[in-house]
């Protein structure tokens, strides 16, 4: 894989990755059949990559409880590389704000 050095795109999108809790895994290339894992270590939690029947990439943060399931994380694909995103934060579900408004109408 080769890229131009000075592609904007390239240098934002890196940036951005960075900034935003995105880290760097491995090429895509690593996983490159439908079955095939990887693992790795991130700050010291166990994540693994894998790519499922459906060609799409998935990443799991494997907990250290006895039977616990692995916890799903964010997981992306630029440039032919793998991020995932450990932001506890970037996981959890917010619940959506409702809003009501009455039409100045009525």
């Amino acid at each position: 894989m080769s890229l131009p050095q000075d592609d904007p795109r390239f240098r934002r999108e890196m940036a951005t990755a960075y900034r935003s809790g995105w880290h760097f895994v491995d090429l895509a290339t690593a996983i490159p059949h439908r079955g095939d894992a990887l693992k790795v270590t991130l700050f010291g939690e166990p994540v693994v990559v894998a790519r499922g029947q459906d060609e799409d990439v998935r990443a799991y943060r494997c907990l250290r409880r006895p039977r616990g399931a692995p916890q799903p994380i964010r997981c992306a694909i630029r440039y032919g590389m793998i991020f995932v995103n450990l932001d506890q934060r970037d996981h959890q579900l917010i619940e959506p704000e409702t809003i009501t408004a009455t039409p100045r109408s009525a």
